[in-house]
């Protein structure tokens, strides 16, 4: 009879070792796959910064790149998404500059980028183009990396195609809002 109690006993301590386990494993791994995935994209934001940009299977070093910022700040209106509110965007821009590219005596014409001050209305124009064919829920996911992935290849197309000279589009100070529409 005793054997037979401690067996019920060490079976009821197994099923509540097993069952805290699973609870552990549940609450615990998710919070550590988060945490996996924030140090890994805070090592690729690391890794861009000291090594440059990442162009074509090349890496541009970061003393080869310019930044021209566009000082006027954007506000675009941002496509409709059916809930029945207005969205929009208020963001700064500058554009990485590959200063080793064939094309920069070009396109940029000077150290002091006056080629590409002279285009910058049509710069603008491009980015709020690209801009406002987004909604709120596009243009805010993934970091805007999607929006200025897109905001890239229109410049580049507008520079000739040129991959190599325009290798990057900056946001700074985003901030999106919505208001309700009267209908």
């Amino acid at each position: 009879m005793k054997k037979n109690l401690i067996t019920v006993i060490v079976l009821a301590l197994v099923l509540a070792n097993l069952v805290l386990t699973a609870i552990l494993a549940f609450t615990i791994i998710p919070q550590a796959k988060k945490s996996n995935e924030l140090i890994n994209q805070i090592c690729a934001a690391i890794n861009l910064d000291l090594e440059g940009v990442q162009r074509g299977g090349t890496s541009i070093p970061i003393e080869d790149i310019a930044t021209y910022k566009i000082e006027e700040k954007f506000t675009s209106n941002l496509m409709d998404n059916g809930d029945g509110r207005q969205y929009y965007a208020v963001y700064g821009v500058s554009l990485s500059i590959n200063t080793q590219s064939k094309d920069f005596k070009t396109y940029a014409v000077d150290e002091t980028l006056s080629g590409i001050t002279s285009k910058e209305t049509l710069i603008q124009d491009a980015i709020n183009t690209v801009v406002s064919s987004y909604t709120i829920d596009e243009f805010n996911a993934n970091g805007y990396q999607d929006v200025k992935d897109a905001i890239l290849v229109k410049i580049q197309e507008m520079f000739g195609g040129s991959v190599d000279f325009v290798v990057g589009v900056n946001f700074s100070g985003v901030q999106t809002e919505g208001r309700s529409v009267n209908r």
